[in-house]
């Protein structure tokens, strides 16, 4: 018998959907339950009537009109910029120097980095994102806060410090040099605690040398089962300034894959301006592109040819990107994204954007066994979405015919009020404190 369950209308995908149909990719029920273990998995998952034994006895959380789906997945999004968002009219080095450093300096603070932390996972749970590939500061304390923050929660992160050590304010760079020990400490106290996870985490390769890159590679040698996360061809000023500070290199691509940073586990954020060469480098070594649509529109960095990099056999997942992207919400992101595609005569799917925030995000990170679908032996991360959750969606739904229209209504006018509720293994992440104070008259 179960610890627990949830029931409403399951949704959960298959494999990534092909057209527009996307017929025989995703599995729907229409009065599903979930059996929740005590260990915080799937037990089963099936249709209510079929499962109704295993539950006797045992509570049920009821959402008999919303859709559940396996819990958000953001793979890309920085911890230390959440009050770096919305901040006015500059593209990305200067944005970086005006806003981004000044705010990241405070990190050295433990109790500011705790105090931040708390906010950063409700503000996730609000959005009904349950994992996250988080970039910390260059300070030690910045990630141990968001590790020891995620694991009082039961929350899976993947995260790391920011290192650097040119191109920025002297409290940045690698402090007391010794960044690359730092994160060794890192990882051996938190890497695999729990569902924590470290990813070594080169700001970018204006911001490290060679030598901090080697050195990052090494570290990527000596644990092998490590992520690594950086930005890759963001912005046109910014591939200018690597040409000039790695003249050897024949692309930026290239300075990451002599410094043996790219491989399965390798998520490069915005992947905007790649020559064919920088696609076959991404291709053979099977590194992730990550597509951070509002963050590329808000920097005015560009737009990300889906199209192009799906072609060329490169795997794609997709991230807010705040403080650079405007919204914690994946749904809000997809919006977006569907924008950006439609703006280079390219479509997004409801279908393959739900895929992509769940399903396909965690076989991005190689964890869909872990999270990502409604199956057995998953954890019990689950956001509930009702598609009439304002007005202006209650009135559109009144016309909806179908399962594919609900989530593209989701995806276009839904954000954090969308949220009926966010589980983390099983237990509700959401409570009154969670929800925004209603608007001043």
């Amino acid at each position: 018998m179960g610890a627990g369950a949830i029931r409403g209308r399951l949704l959960t995908f298959r494999r990534a959907p092909i057209g527009a149909s996307g017929a025989g990719s995703y599995s729907y029920i229409d009065d599903g339950i979930v059996l929740i273990g005590a260990d915080g998995r799937i037990e089963a998952v099936g249709r209510a009537d079929e499962l109704a034994a295993r539950v006797v006895g045992i509570p049920v959380a009821q959402h008999p009109k919303a859709l559940i789906l396996p819990g958000f997945i953001d793979t890309h999004i920085h911890f230390p910029q959440t009050q770096v968002i919305a901040s006015y009219g500059a593209q990305l080095l200067e944005w970086l120097e005006k806003y981004t450093f000044v705010e990241e300096q405070k990190y050295a603070d433990a109790d500011h980095a705790a105090r931040n932390a708390d906010f950063f996972f409700d503000e996730l749970a609000r959005c009904g994102t349950t994992t996250a590939c988080c970039y910390g500061s260059v300070h030690a304390a910045s990630v141990e806060a968001l590790f020891a923050a995620a694991d009082s929660r039961g929350a899976g992160m993947i995260a790391g410090t920011a290192i650097m050590d040119r191109n920025g304010p002297q409290a940045l760079l690698d402090v007391g040099k010794d960044s690359i020990a730092a994160s060794r400490d890192l990882i051996r106290r938190w890497h695999g605690k729990g569902r924590q996870r470290y990813a070594v985490t080169p700001r970018f390769a204006v911001t490290s040398t060679e030598a901090q890159l080697a050195a990052a590679g090494t570290l990527l040698r000596e644990f092998p089962d490590l992520y690594m996360q950086t930005h890759l061809a963001e912005n046109r000023d910014e591939i200018a300034t690597v040409r000039r500070l790695f003249p050897n290199d024949p692309s930026y691509t290239a300075v990451y894959a002599r410094a043996g940073l790219l491989g399965p586990r390798s998520l490069l954020g915005h992947c905007l301006h790649l020559d064919d060469g920088e696609l076959a480098l991404l291709r053979d070594t099977r590194s992730v592109a990550v597509f951070c649509p509002t963050s590329n529109l808000f920097i005015g960095s560009g737009l990300f040819d889906y199209e192009r990099l799906a072609s060329a056999g490169i795997r794609v997942a997709l991230a807010t990107d705040v403080g650079g992207g405007t919204s914690y919400s994946m749904l809000q992101t997809a919006a977006e994204a569907y924008k950006v595609l439609q703006l280079q005569g390219q479509n997004l799917s409801a279908l393959a954007a739900f895929d992509l925030m769940t399903r396909g995000n965690a076989t991005a990170l190689g964890l869909d066994a872990e999270i990502g679908t409604l199956t057995a032996g998953a954890y019990a991360d689950f956001v509930v979405l009702d598609a009439r959750a304002t007005s202006a969606m209650a009135h559109r739904m009144a016309t909806v015919r179908d399962l594919e229209e609900e989530l593209f209504v989701l995806m276009t006018l839904g954000d954090d009020r969308a949220v009926v509720q966010t589980y983390i293994k099983g237990k509700p992440a959401l409570t009154p404190r969670h929800r925004p104070p209603p608007p001043i008259p």
